[in-house]
This record gives C-alpha cells, sequence and structure tokens, in this order.
C-alpha cells in the first residue's frame, strides 16, 4: 500500500538480531547474578565443608555435613557453568568482530582482484590528500583502462577475462610504491593515487611507463596467448581545478583523470596522457557529438553515397562502392571520419550501417544489372554471430541479387578473430555474396590466410597507389600485390587514383580494377541516377501486367503463351 515503508532485508535483520542479542542479554544478566551468588555461598561454605572433610580424614569428626556437602557441589557446578559461559561469550564477540572485519573488507575491496573499490578508493584518496599536504607532497591520480578488452572477453569468453584481469592487477600492484592505492573501479577500469614531491612529476611518468611496460608483457592465461595494453590519464592534485573551480577532491581528479584516460586512447592508445583544461571542451563536444548521432539514427540522416569502381582497361564503369555520411541539420554533411569510431564505441555501428546498406541496396536495385555495390564492414560488426542472416534479410527485403553486392573486410580483422571471419565468409559465399580484402598491405594477413579465406578479390589499401607517382617503393608494392593476386587467382582493385600519371602507371602493370577522385568523389544517389540514365545504365522498368480477358484469361492465343512469356520476362 502507498505510504506504507516497506522494510528492507538489511533493516529487517538488523532488527531480528538487536531483539536476540537482548534476549541473550536478559539472559547473561541473570547467570552472571546466579555465579555470584554462587560464588558467595563458595566461599562461604567452602570453609566449612572442606574443614569438616579434612578433620573426618584424620579421625577428629564426623565429617562435613550432607546438606552443606550437596551446597558446596552445586556451587561449584553454578561456577563451571559461568565460566564455560564466560568462553562462550568471549568465542561469539571474537567472531563478531571478525564477521564485522569481513564485512568491511566486502564493502571496500573487489572481489575479484583484491583491490579497493570505487566506493573506498575516494574517501581514502581524501585522506591521502590530506596527509600529503601535511607533508608538503601532492596527491596524483591515474586512471588505468586495458585496450580492447571486451573484444579478448567476447572472443575467450568471461572466466579467461576475469583471469586477464587479475593478472593485470597483480602486475600494477608490483611496480607501485609504497603507501599506493589500487582500486578496480569496475568492467576494465583501475585506479591508483600516489603521492609524490611536487618538484619531481618525472616520477610518475616513469611509473605510467612502468605500468604500460608490466601489463603489456607477454601474457598467457587460459586460452588467450599474447599482450594487452592500456591507456592512462594522470593528474594532480595541485592543478587548478578547471571543472568547477572548485577544491581539488577525490571526485574531481577521478573526473580529470578520467578525461585524460579518453585522450589517451583517442591519440592511440597504449601511453599516457596529463590532465589538460581544453581536454574538458573536447569531452563536452564528443558528448553533444553523441547525442546527435543517436537522434541521427533514429530519424534517418545517415545517407549512402557512392564512388565509381572503373575497369582500368577498357575505361567502362562495373559498379559503385557505397559510403556511409551523416547528413546532420546541425552540423551539415559530416564524412565517415567522424561519426564511425563514435558510433563502434558506443555500440551503435551495426544499427547505422544495417540501415545504410538497405538504402543503397534500395537505389542499386534502380541500377543496370551488371553494376555491383560494394559494402565496408566495420571489424565490430564481424563479431556478430547474426550478421549474415541479418545482411541476407535485408537483400531479401530490397529485393536484390546476392551475386551483385560484394562485402568488404578489411585486413586488420584477419588477426583478430580468424575463425569467426571464416565462418562469415562462407556464410555469406553460400549465398553467392562476393568477398573483397580491404586496405590490404597495411594489416598481418599471411599467405595462409589468403589460401585459407575464400576471398573473390584484393583491393590495395590507397597509401600505396596515390604516392605511386613519386615512391619507387610503393610502385614496388603494387607490382608485388599485382603478382601476388595472379599467383591465387584474385583479381585487384586499386583506390586512391586521384592523378593520369598513377592511372597509366597502374595500366602498364597490369589489369585493375580502380577507383578514385581522378573518376568523381563520392554523390549521392539523386546524382549516381541522372548519370548512369545519360549513360543508358538504369534497370528497364518492368512491363505492367496485361488486363485481363472478359472470359477470366489473360489475353493472347492461349494460357501457355501467356505463360511461356511470363517466364521469359522473370528470366530477362
Amino acid at each position: 500500500m502507498a505510504g506504507i515503508d516497506k522494510p528492507r532485508p538489511d533493516r529487517t535483520a538488523r532488527a531480528l538480531a538487536g531483539k536476540v542479542r537482548g534476549r541473550h542479554g536478559e539472559r547473561d544478566l541473570l547467570l552472571l547474578g546466579v555465579t555470584a551468588a554462587a560464588t558467595i555461598l563458595f566461599v562461604g561454605n567452602g570453609g566449612t565443608v572442606l574443614g569438616g572433610i579434612v578433620a573426618s580424614a584424620a579421625g577428629l569428626g564426623m565429617g562435613p555435613d550432607r546438606l552443606l556437602t550437596n551446597a558446596l557441589l552445586l556451587n561449584i557446578a553454578l561456577l563451571i557453568l559461568g565460566w564455560r559461559r564466560h568462553e562462550q561469550l568471549s568465542r561469539e564477540v571474537r567472531e563478531h568482530r571478525l564477521a564485522e572485519e569481513q564485512a568491511r573488507l566486502l564493502a571496500e575491496t573487489d572481489a575479484l582482484t583484491g583491490c579497493l573499490n570505487r566506493r573506498s578508493i575516494g574517501p581514502l584518496t581524501d585522506r591521502l590528500i590530506a596527509e600529503a599536504q601535511a607533508r608538503g607532497e601532492v596527491t596524483t591520480f591515474i586512471m588505468i583502462d586495458l585496450d580492447n578488452f571486451k573484444q579478448i572477453n567476447d572472443f575467450n569468453g568471461h572466466a579467461v577475462g576475469d583471469q586477464l584481469l587479475v593478472e593485470c592487477a597483480r602486475r600494477i600492484g608490483e611496480v607501485l610504491p609504497a603507501g599506493s592505492l589500487l582500486a578496480r573501479l569496475g568492467g576494465d577500469e583501475f585506479a591508483c593515487v600516489v603521492s609524490i614531491d611536487p618538484h619531481r612529476p618525472e616520477i610518475v611518468d616513469g611509473l605510467a611507463e612502468r605500468i604500460i611496460r608490466a601489463v603489456s608483457a607477454p601474457v598467457r592465461v587460459g586460452e588467450f596467448r599474447g599482450q594487452v595494453t592500456v591507456s592512462l590519464g594522470l593528474t594532480r592534485s595541485d592543478c587548478r581545478n578547471q571543472l568547477n573551480h572548485g577544491p581539488i577532491d577525490a571526485a574531481t581528479l577521478l573526473h580529470m583523470a578520467d578525461i585524460a584516460m579518453y585522450q589517451a586512447k583517442k591519440n592511440g592508445r597504449n601511453r599516457h596522457l596529463w590532465f589538460e583544461g581544453t581536454m574538458e571542451s573536447e569531452i563536452r563536444y564528443r558528448s553533444e557529438l553523441e547525442s546527435a548521432l543517436r537522434r541521427g539514427i533514429t530519424q534517418g540522416e545517415f545517407v549512402p553515397y557512392y564512388e565509381q569502381q572503373i575497369d582500368l582497361r577498357t575505361g567502362e564503369l562495373t559498379g559503385f562502392e557505397m559510403l556511409a555520411r551523416w547528413n546532420s541539420p546541425q552540423l551539415g554533411l559530416v564524412g565517415p571520419e567522424v561519426f564511425i569510431p563514435i558510433a563502434e564505441e558506443i555500440g551503435l555501428i551495426g544499427e547505422l550501417s544495417e540501415q545504410v546498406i538497405a538504402q543503397a541496396l534500395r537505389d542499386a536495385r534502380e541500377w543496370a544489372p551488371q553494376l555491383t555495390l560494394s559494402v565496408n564492414i566495420s571489424p565490430i560488426q564481424l563479431r556478430d554471430p547474426w550478421f549474415a542472416q541479418k545482411l541476407l534479410k535485408l537483400l531479401v527485403e530490397a529485393n536484390f541479387p546476392p551475386s551483385r553486392l560484394d562485402i568488404e573486410i578489411t585486413e586488420t580483422c584477419l588477426h583478430q578473430n580468424i575463425s569467426g571471419v571464416h565462418t562469415l565468409i562462407t556464410s555469406l559465399k553460400n549465398q553467392g555474396i562476393g568477398i573483397s580484402l580491404d586496405d590490404f598491405g597495411t594489416g598481418y594477413s599471411s599467405l595462409s590466410q589468403l589460401k585459407s579465406l575464400p576471398f573473390d578479390r584484393i583491393k590495395i589499401d590507397r597509401s600505396f597507389i596515390t604516392t605511386m607517382a613519386n615512391d619507387a617503393e610503393s610502385e614496388t608494392i603494387v607490382h608485388t600485390i599485382k603478382s601476388l593476386g595472379e599467383g591465387f587467382g584474385l583479381p585487384i582493385t586499386a583506390e586512391g587514383i586521384e592523378s593520369r600519371e598513377v592511372l597509366e602507371k597502374l595500366q602498364k602493370i597490369g589489369n585493375f580494377k580502380g577507383q578514385g577522385y581522378l573518376y568523381g568523389r563520392p554523390v549521392p544517389a539523386d546524382m549516381v541516377n541522372a548519370m548512369l540514365a545519360q549513360r543508358d545504365l538504369m534497370a528497364a522498368p518492368a512491363a505492367p501486367a496485361p488486363p485481363p480477358s472478359p472470359d477470366g484469361e489473360t489475353r493472347g492465343e492461349n494460357r501457355g503463351e501467356n505463360r511461356d512469356r511470363g517466364d521469359a520476362t522473370a528470366a530477362a
């Protein structure tokens, strides 16, 4: 019922424990009184009874009075009972103190790693700041975040991920100086708090480098073999509070170090950065960008643009590569280099990509049937076990032939999850979809991977193509990739053709498909359709169905004739 405060389980337990302690207290008080009375009686009767026993033993009397003897024995029994109860109470007090200590540890430490937790690191940091100020020192807060931990956790399982966190905590703790604090804030985030001489900030820089080296050393946990890198954000208690201009406390230090850590990740990961005031404005801008991106997906602001793909030998148009653009009312036309990394980090790349691919399939359906559509796939999407089914669903909804679709997978994806990529490629190939290895030459793929994975095409990274005119090494690399493709029976696409000189060099090397600004920049669907209409490369409109004859049959000499015509139309 509204207005009734229902007791919480912890409150109920405390109330019940209080009642039990009250009943025990009453019983213990009564026992104390009985024990005290027994002690007095023992002292009073003990001399008489014991004296009688001694006299009787010496043959000088009749022995002690039986009643007094029984009373003495009762006194002794009560004294023994009181002593045992005293021992029991002492044991209960010790157990109670031990339970309280364990409860405190559970509340203040991380159960997995044994480090402090987010709840306890704040008060302890504030205390350390005050103690450091009294000694003339400053307190440094270090935020540590494992790079790509979610990917390792997803691929190897949570048990391996937990063991990896324990090992990383151990390595970090080993390099920290005495008196430092180490906490696990949650997930793969750790925090260190260290007091230093304010005139020797290089001490913390050296500590940060030692943490990075310690964690990134090769690790073997379960089935996982490899390295883990970390990004660090640092700040000091004597810096000016540029966030809210109030006093520096643990919460402020954590916030500033977190911002610096994010910037370290943004700048390439596996490094450390000190907090600077300008970082706050960048974080605020990113937060606004995130909100706008989420809103843009729901409102359909992301649209496909298309870049021409040309047969360099004949000069004929063979298809288009789809490139996503963000048509934002506030920001204008935004390129993928801005929003793709953010969408990947916040887990929206799948929804965004599927939305744009669906529109691209509807657009490409209107082109001539010999024109293909190439689509880039994010490495994040390759981790989705249902991606192949989602893509096939989009093809069916758009009524687009799988044979006209080409999926581009970057070379760097291969070393991250080779078995998962192999399964995905095989599934897509079985449906007739083409698979290209994108950005070839910049990743870590080996000849064995090219042999084992059923790729249909290799795309040379644009960094080699754009520099061919003035760089002999780039031209040699292109020659080598072309020979490699011929050896594996894989056609080659060169992206980044921006000059006539580069085009002529490629034509001398061999047969390529090519794309680049020499043939035009990516354009939206309406401009593509206008260009294709001029070249008579739009799909022929479907012939309208003939009206029914008065007798209920379609017009024609007979039903068989019309059925044959229908079959011919479908085949076309």
